[in-house]
């Protein structure tokens, strides 16, 4: 059993409560309890248009879309939106049980002592998940915040496409999968750049040439790119 808490948005996300509570989950919908926080949210697909005001609500607790049907466009339509992962109502609650759980996994390991990490005008509150630059809040996926997290917490030093896989994705990394894990990487790297640098801010996540990746106030004495 477990003590998670999953807000359910929508019909289809509504209808796998009993199968949620089965599995050890708290299920609930709106109006949330005030003071209340979900561990997770659940959407189905015609709620996608509420994600920024969840994030902005919760910070980067993992949202998960119903995307339909399993195609290119809906996935793309999934990352978009700013969801952290897709779920298929049209399928059985299985698959989306085991990301829910990866999920919360991923969100439980980032719960470091409650001590502001920052460079620069980069502020990050682990007790509250809220990321800032200079006064401008940041808002970021579930997957993002992990990653600027094991970015901050390693400041001023490189890090590895490896370490990351295995920090961010639990990935133990193959030599098959190597090179389309580098690209996710490189994806995701590039939504926190965007993100982080919205206000017109200098980089701060400098890429290091064969190495990986270093977040620092100036640009590391080391072969490195923007």
């Amino acid at each position: 059993m477990n003590d998670s808490h999953i807000l359910l948005l929508g019909p289809e996300a509504e209808a796998l409560a009993p199968r949620l509570e089965a599995s050890g989950y708290s299920c609930c919908r709106e109006p949330v309890p005030a003071g209340a926080t979900p561990d997770a949210v659940l959407l189905s697909s015609g709620d996608s248009g509420r994600i920024a005001s969840l994030r902005e609500q919760w910070g980067p607790i993992p949202v998960l879309l119903d995307v339909g049907d399993d195609t290119v466009e809906a996935r793309v339509h999934c990352l978009s939106s700013g969801a952290d992962d897709f779920w298929l109502s049209s399928l059985g609650p299985s698959d989306l049980l085991m990301r829910l759980r990866l999920h919360l996994d991923l969100t439980s390991r980032a719960n470091v002592p409650a001590q502001l990490l920052q460079v620069g005008d980069l502020v990050l509150n682990p007790s509250t998940r809220q990321v800032k630059r200079g006064a401008r809040p940041v808002g970021l996926t579930a997957r993002e915040y992990q990653l600027l997290l094991l970015l901050l917490e390693r400041k001023g030093t490189v890090v590895s496409r490896e370490l990351i896989l295995r920090q961010v994705w639990n990935d133990g990394q193959d030599s098959n999968s190597s090179n389309s894990s580098s690209n996710v990487i490189e994806v995701y790297v590039r939504y926190l750049r965007q993100k982080l640098e919205e206000g017109g801010e200098r980089r701060l996540i400098h890429t290091i040439r064969g190495q990986g990746y270093c977040l620092s106030e100036r640009l590391p004495q080391l072969e490195a790119r923007e």
